[in-house]
């Protein structure tokens, strides 16, 4: 690494002098902001395991130093419901000081992510992936919410569908009818607000007034419970040298979730503001400074957050001094009113994210999607379900897989070996001529193979290359193997039109081109 490689990554003056421009304007965005993140940090605190003081934490400690070392400028960072369906299986088999070792864990490798200028592969993700990880996402937190939402203390199980329908059988033999009650109307006042005005914050008001209602009425739900007033001191506690080994692959899942779920954010926000671009190195490179500092505070790993972000943006964000006065706001809410934020009933948390959850599916794109082709239907159902039956990452990685097969079927339909035109034919009797035209690649090699070698009843073949596209060493090789073949046979081979550059140097290295 490069010491301009790892300048590369850093934030510059130019980051910062732009914090300058309005600040007002980014006040007021980081104070809107900061009203609609408090009951999702909360919420996602709450469903994460580690308890909503965590939540908040995360979205202070790395909101705020995400805003300052990361890429995009209007981007905002804390705890978020992709990263949660992710943790709860950590928190389960490695309780709460492994999650924070796996936080801190994934920080760093965020940070070789970052001077590896891994960034980059985030364009290379195909739309229906992210359409089937969103729409996966979306179900599983919804799901998480169950327990909450009927009023019963979660059952145990590391399958959110299993969890939800053992809530439900809990809920049918000892109703809790407040909470749900409670549930449905937060989740109804933000979405019908949403539709009325998009742009003010009915989460904080759902959850306001979900919590007058249950003081007034002392009805009998779980509330948040004590929360802390300050913010506690950092420590590496937690940290047991002895256990990293077996943590790595989880850290590897919150690392890989990190990246593709911050850089997809940023990217949100670029196309809600045209003009403006994202620097993909220094994003990761600032998610990872966020996560390693929030498990020093018990706070849990953190990601761009597609929501706040968008908020963020359509109140008119200029700068990253937006998200950063978010977290300080948020800061001053905990020092100021942790008692009061302490009767918020988790019912009225569950039916935020329950809207939050139904608002996540842009319902147009999807339609879109699945209508285009089967293979893009395909993808995308498959990284929903498997986002929902497994985990995030592999089902990206099922979707990536399924995707490249596509491609690669795509590439072989439009690979062809045909005569060539009657005016193109030479003279000379029992001379045949061939084109090739597009990519000679793996998947099409046999093909071509066979119908290059299969030549009968002919002297000389003439093979017009001047349409390929593209080239590799399994294709070069059946090229080679086809030509000796017919060679062998005592039929001349004649081959022209290859360019110079990459295709002549692959076939010549493998003798594809004699």
């Amino acid at each position: 690494m490069t010491m301009n490689g790892v300048l590369s990554v850093l934030p510059s003056p130019a980051d910062f002098r732009t914090m300058t421009r309005a600040p007002r304007r980014d006040l007021l965005c980081g104070l809107t902001v900061a009203v609609v993140a408090l009951p999702l940090a909360l919420g996602f605190g709450v469903t994460s395991g580690l308890g909503a003081a965590s939540g908040l934490i995360t979205a202070i400690v790395a909101g705020s130093l995400a805003a300052l070392f990361g890429g995009s400028a209007r981007q905002v960072s804390g705890p978020t419901g992709a990263m949660t369906v992710v943790l709860v299986p950590i928190v389960h088999e490695y309780g709460t000081n492994g999650v924070l070792t796996v936080g801190l864990i994934s920080g760093f490798m965020l940070l070789v992510l970052a001077f590896a200028r891994a960034g980059a592969a985030m364009a290379y993700v195909p739309a229906p992936v992210i359409a089937g990880f969103t729409i996966g996402i979306a179900c599983v937190i919804g799901l998480q919410q169950v327990p909450s939402a009927l009023g019963v203390p979660t059952p145990s199980g590391d399958q959110v569908a299993v969890v939800a329908a053992r809530a439900a059988e809990e809920f049918d033999a000892t109703p809790h009818w407040a909470a749900l009650l409670l549930a449905l109307g937060s989740a109804a006042l933000m979405l019908a607000g949403a539709r009325w005005k998009p742009t003010v914050p009915f989460s904080l008001a759902a959850v306001a007034v979900a919590t007058v209602v249950s003081e007034v009425l002392h009805l009998q739900v779980t509330r948040l419970g004590t929360l802390p007033s300050s913010i506690p001191a950092p420590s590496l506690a937690f940290l047991d040298m002895s256990r990293v080994p077996s943590l790595l692959l989880p850290a590897a899942a919150v690392a890989a979730l990190a990246a593709l779920e911050s850089l997809l954010s940023a990217s949100v926000a670029d196309a809600m503001r045209p003009g403006e671009r994202h620097n993909p190195g220094k994003e990761l490179f600032g998610q990872g400074i966020a996560n390693l500092a929030a498990p020093l505070f018990g706070g849990v790993p953190a990601t761009g957050a597609i929501a706040r972000t968008a908020v963020n943006v359509r109140t008119g964000a200029t700068s990253r001094l937006a998200a950063l006065a978010h977290a300080v706001i948020l800061a001053a809410i905990v020092a100021v009113a942790a008692p009061l934020v302490g009767r918020i009933p988790l019912a009225a948390l569950a039916g935020v994210l329950l809207a939050t959850a139904i608002r996540m599916v842009e319902r147009d794109a999807v339609r879109a999607m699945a209508r285009s082709t089967h293979g893009d239907a395909l993808v995308l159902v498959l990284t929903a379900a498997g986002t929902l039956a497994l985990d995030l990452v592999r089902a990206v990685l099922i979707g990536l897989g399924v995707s490249v097969l596509l491609a690669l079927r795509a590439a072989m339909r439009g690979t062809r070996l045909t005569p060539a035109a009657t005016d193109e034919l030479p003279g000379a009797a029992g001379t045949v001529t061939y084109r090739f035209d597009g990519p000679l690649l793996f998947a099409a090699a046999h093909s071509f193979r066979r119908g290059l070698a299969d030549v009968r009843d002919v002297t000389a073949v003439d093979l017009r290359l001047s349409g390929l596209t593209a080239v590799d060493a399994t294709g070069a090789l059946a090229l080679k193997e086809a030509v000796g073949e017919l060679r062998e046979r005592g039929i001349e081979v004649r081959i022209s039109g290859v360019e110079q550059g990459g295709h002549r140097r692959v076939l010549e290295s493998l003798g594809g081109s004699r």
